[in-house]
């Protein structure tokens, strides 16, 4: 499964400017629809395109990493 981490860019932009940054601010800042962003942030297995992704790299200044992770989702998916 891929886990999003908006939440947590969203936390660190709060910290670095000293201010609450918004879903709507980053909807603003990346044309991105704020319902999407919120799906981004709650819901799990939600399925998005590389263009959003793209989006937000650039909004926040991070890598893919940063915004995206593969978790596997069960014990027997790690390697041994």
């Amino acid at each position: 499964m891929i886990r999003f981490r908006l939440k947590e860019r969203i936390a660190d932009l709060s910290f670095r400017t000293g201010r609450r940054v918004t879903l709507d601010e980053v909807a603003a800042g990346t044309g991105i629809h704020r319902a999407t962003l919120s799906k981004l942030g709650s819901k799990h297995g939600y399925n998005s395109s590389t263009d959003v992704l793209d989006k937000l790299c650039e909004f926040f200044g991070c890598r893919l990493e940063e915004i995206a992770e593969h978790v596997p989702e069960s014990p027997s998916a790690l390697p041994e």
